[in-house]
This record gives structure tokens, C-alpha cells and sequence, in this order.
């Protein structure tokens, strides 16, 4: 009996262990996410991650827009409201004109039960449990901005998650309001010979360089890029700048982060080849400026990333798709064919020296999007995100004064699509790799409970604890 006893202590023990590691480990990813976006906040447009990455800044309304003092709130009682439930643009109250509408916005909570408040914004990496808008009454809707990696959130890549927004903008195509070339300033920076270098040049370049280069400081992220480059630097020579897998240093004014959009950086750049353009996630659509740098560079990138990167090539041979290689060795040979045959290796960068950016789809949507990447003369993303929704209140305000039934959006599970995390298993890694590389599957799958237990607790549409939660999540 007291051998049974000491059996069921232990495996009580072990359930507790456990439950305590699963918890440090989502705090480990939440804390990462958050440090991730708190990053270079100074670098207009850019996505980032971590030392030699950037994340694109948050952009503020663009000068001249009416602004209102918060606490005036007699004033906004003709306007609906559009509280931001993160605090993404820092402004306590604001009149915007959207056309021929105008919406109050603002980040002030006390404006949770104004009668006037429609709608509720929130920014992807900040959406958490602690504070939520509830209960959720009918004429409130949800508005999802969130155009980071996956690894910042992933509860938001799940459909019970998703499916509670009513608008989106995101990286995905298929979002209300699609971000997906939203590190792309135009057509014309891709046609730019501004910093391209003769292959002439590159090839008397290549006796002190590498053919390959990789730039990155966020290492083991949930893409596993570091195991495949490692596995590729056994057959090719890469020259590796940044924290992950550094075999070169930059010089000492360029190895700031903030100066990943100097000249001087993009000087270097350009005199490859080829650069490992790898996203720190898989996800359709999800294209970071590790894609688009390159191109505007004159560098071939040879790209990990997004499964539907082939749909917004600027022309059918301008970069090289890693997916296309059974592995790495078959990858490098190929890469050191095109080297060694210019004909082969300028048929990649023909479509640069002639400026012909042939695919339809990008120049269409390069065309038709409503906000601008670094222009003082466009609105940004944010300020478009703000109007989309504002726009759609007012749809429905007027229908609702005819007597008609409001539109219901809804978001759809395409508005955020990754699959789950894989890793490569070219080679054994060592200890020190391990840790971070092996934790995004297991918190991937962690997420689905955390999506499934917080809809079935916002479905209830009353406010719920943090213990709550956590005991739904954890009660299997």
C-alpha cells in the first residue's frame, strides 16, 4: 500500500513538473515576442527580430489630421468610436477623416461602454488574456492588425482565435486589408541599378568572398533556417555576418542594427552573389524584406520562406527557391554551377538590367493598395487600417437608418495561415542549439489549447481570470 502510495506522490509530482514547464515555456515565447516588437523602433517599414534584424515601426498618423482632447468627449458623440485596445499608436483621442467619414479615435479604455464606441482594435502581438473587451455586445466589433511572425502570437494562427475578428490586416492575402508587400516601397526600387554591382566586378570580388551570404542574429526561429545553412556550409562557402553562425564581422560603424538600411551595409551586400534570404517563419505570404532587399540590391536571394513566394516574383527567374532541392548538397551544387557559368547566373538578374518586372500580380498589387511604404505622400498601413474599419461602421450605420440588417464580416482562417513549426534533420546539433530550436513545435501545439480554452471562454461573453484559463487549458 505504501509502495502505491509513494507511485501516485510521484506521478503527482511529475503532472505539476510538467505543467510548470509547459507555463515557463509559453512565458519564454511570449517574452520573446514581446521583446522581438519592442526592437528598432526606429526603422520606417523594415521587419525585424532581433539584433541584425528589424521590425517594421509603428506608424504614426500623418501631420495635419484633426486631433481632439480625450477628455472633451461630448465631441465624439456624433463620431462612432474606434478604441485601440493595444496601445499600438499612442494617441488618447483623435478625429479622423476617412472620405467622407469620420471616426473618433483613440486608446483611452474609459471609452469601453460609450454608446458611441463601435469598434475595437487590436494589434496581433499585444492580443492577450490579461484584459479583453467583455462582455462583447452586438454592435461591437473586433479589428486585427498584425503583420509580424507567427512566433510573436501564435494563439491567432488557430480558428477559434482568428475566427472571433470581424476585419483583418495581415501578411496574407486573403486578410480584409492585405500587408503581404508591405516591406516593398514600388516597382521602380526593384528596376533601381542604384546599387547593383558588375558581374565582372563580383567575380574579382570572389577571390576574398564567398559566393553565399547570411545575415542573421535571430537564431534557431521557428523556420529552423540556422540547421539548413549549417548543413548548406558544409558544401558551399558562406560568408556569415550577424550572431548566428558568424564566420565574418562587419565593420565596426555598420554592426549597429539600426544600420541594416545604410549605405554602407547595402554596399556590402550587393558585392555577393547570392544571399540566404530565410524568414524566421513559414507562412503564406509572410515575405519580409529578407526577400525584397536583395532584389533591390542586385543580389540573387535564395529564398526559405513563404510556400507561395513563386506568385510574387518580380519575373519567373529571379531568385532561387530553396523548396526546389531535396537537400542542401543538391542546393549547393547548383549554386556553384551558376557561379562558375556567367551566362547561367545572369539569366537571374536579366530581368534587373532590363527593368522588366513581368508578374502581374505583384504590379497589380503594388497598384492597387491604399497605403504606401516610406511616402510622405501616401497614408500608411495603419492609418488605412484605421479607415477600413471606420468606413465599415459607417456601412452599417447607414443601413441600420434605412432598416436594413447590418453586414457581419468575419475573419477566415486564410487570414493567418502557417503551418506547424518542422525542423531539418540534416545533423546533430549541439547542446547549446538545442533548447530554442526543439521549444516551437511543442508551443505551437500549446497554442491550439490556449485557442480552443480562450474562444470557449469569450463564446461565454463575460470577463474570466487568468486561473480560468489556465485551468481550462490545462484540465486534460
Amino acid at each position: 500500500m505504501v509502495w502505491i502510495q509513494r507511485r501516485k506522490l510521484l506521478a503527482s509530482c511529475l503532472c505539476i513538473t510538467a505543467s510548470v514547464f509547459l507555463l515557463v515555456t509559453l512565458q519564454v515565447v511570449v517574452e520573446l515576442g514581446k521583446l522581438e516588437r519592442k526592437k528598432f523602433k526606429n526603422s520606417n517599414g523594415q521587419d525585424g527580430h532581433a539584433t541584425m534584424e528589424e521590425e517594421p515601426t509603428h506608424l504614426y498618423p500623418l501631420p495635419g489630421k484633426e486631433a481632439l482632447n480625450w477628455k472633451n468627449k461630448s465631441e465624439t458623440d456624433n463620431y462612432p468610436i474606434m478604441l485601440w485596445w493595444s496601445p499600438l499608436t499612442g494617441e488618447t483621442g483623435r478625429l479622423g477623416q476617412c472620405g467622407a467619414d469620420a471616426c473618433f479615435f483613440t486608446i483611452n479604455r474609459t471609452y469601453l461602454h460609450h454608446h458611441m464606441t463601435k469598434a475595437f482594435l487590436f494589434y496581433g502581438t499585444d492580443f492577450n488574456i490579461d484584459s479583453l473587451p467583455l462582455p462583447r455586445k452586438a454592435h461591437h466589433d473586433w479589428a486585427l492588425f498584425h503583420e509580424e511572425s507567427p512566433k510573436n502570437n501564435y494563439k491567432l494562427f488557430h480558428k477559434p482565435v482568428i475566427t472571433l475578428f470581424n476585419y483583418t490586416a495581415t501578411f496574407s492575402r486573403h486578410s480584409h486589408l492585405p500587408l503581404t508587400t508591405q516591406y516593398l516601397e514600388g516597382v521602380e526600387v526593384l528596376k533601381s541599378l542604384r546599387y547593383l554591382v558588375p558581374l565582372r566586378s563580383k567575380n574579382i570580388l570572389r577571390r576574398r568572398l564567398a559566393p553565399l551570404v547570411y545575415v542573421q542574429s535571430d537564431c534557431d526561429p521557428p523556420s529552423d533556417r540556422d540547421s539548413y545553412v549549417r548543413e548548406l556550409m558544409t558544401h558551399v562557402e558562406v560568408d556569415s555576418y550577424g550572431e548566428c553562425l558568424r564566420n565574418k564581422d562587419l565593420p565596426p560603424q555598420l554592426k549597429n542594427p539600426a544600420s541594416m538600411d545604410a549605405d554602407g551595409f547595402y554596399r556590402i551586400i550587393a558585392q555577393y552573389k547570392f544571399i540566404l534570404a530565410f524568414e524566421n517563419a513559414v507562412c503564406d505570404d509572410y515575405i519580409t524584406e529578407k526577400f525584397w532587399r536583395p532584389l533591390k540590391l542586385g543580389v540573387v536571394p535564395v529564398y526559405y520562406g513563404s510556400p507561395s513566394i513563386a506568385d510574387w516574383l518580380p519575373s519567373n527567374r529571379s531568385a532561387i527557391l530553396v523548396s526546389e532541392f531535396a537537400h542542401p548538397r543538391e542546393l549547393a551544387s547548383y549554386i556553384r554551377q551558376l557561379d562558375h557559368d556567367d551566362r547561367l547566373y545572369e539569366a537571374y538578374i536579366e530581368w534587373k538590367l532590363k527593368g522588366e518586372v513581368s508578374n502581374q500580380r505583384l504590379l497589380t498589387a503594388l497598384k492597387e493598395r491604399k497605403w504606401g511604404v516610406q511616402d510622405v505622400h501616401q497614408d500608411n498601413y495603419i492609418d488605412t487600417f484605421e479607415c477600413m474599419v471606420c468606413s465599415k461602421v459607417w456601412d452599417n450605420i447607414r443601413l441600420q437608418e434605412k432598416g436594413l440588417p447590418p453586414k457581419r464580416w468575419k475573419a477566415e482562417v486564410t487570414h493567418l495561415s502557417c503551418p506547424e513549426p518542422t525542423v531539418f534533420a540534416f545533423s546533430p546539433l549541439a547542446p547549446r542549439w538545442s533548447s530554442l530550436r526543439e521549444m516551437w513545435i511543442p508551443s505551437f501545439e500549446q497554442s491550439k489549447k490556449e485557442a480552443q480554452a480562450l474562444r470557449w471562454l469569450v463564446d461565454r461573453n463575460k470577463n474570466f481570470s487568468a486561473q480560468e484559463f489556465w485551468a481550462l487549458v490545462f484540465k486534460d
